[in-house]
């Protein structure tokens, strides 16, 4: 058995968050910086163990950000957005509608 980041075993059940953004045309740069300042708050979370940011090749997609991220739990997921430091993380990406799921491989 191996352990992933944060200590948690590989063989632990993760859940993986599946969130799809609108971002308006014209403020991808801003979008992402944003979601780069957040990004690095939840790194530092307890279950915690990766994220990855997709980018749409077409510009005029509705989606055209995707972040892929796994955490150890569901409740890992919900305590690190429960924090007002993630709030105020996440309010420099707040004009991007974003549409976020928890998810199981394979379910």
């Amino acid at each position: 058995m191996t352990v992933a980041d944060h200590g948690a075993p590989e063989s632990h059940p993760s859940v993986i968050l599946i969130n799809v953004f609108e971002v308006p045309q014209g403020r991808d740069r801003e979008f992402l910086a944003g979601w780069e300042r957040t990004a690095e708050f939840m790194r530092r979370q307890e279950g915690f163990r990766s994220t990855r940011l997709h980018g749409s090749l077409n510009g005029e997609a509705q989606f055209r950000y995707v972040n892929v991220a796994e955490w150890v739990s569901p409740a890992a997921f919900q305590q690190a957005v429960g924090q007002d430091a993630f709030r105020a993380a996440a309010r420099d990406i707040a004009f991007a509608q974003a549409h976020p799921s928890l998810y199981r491989v394979g379910a």
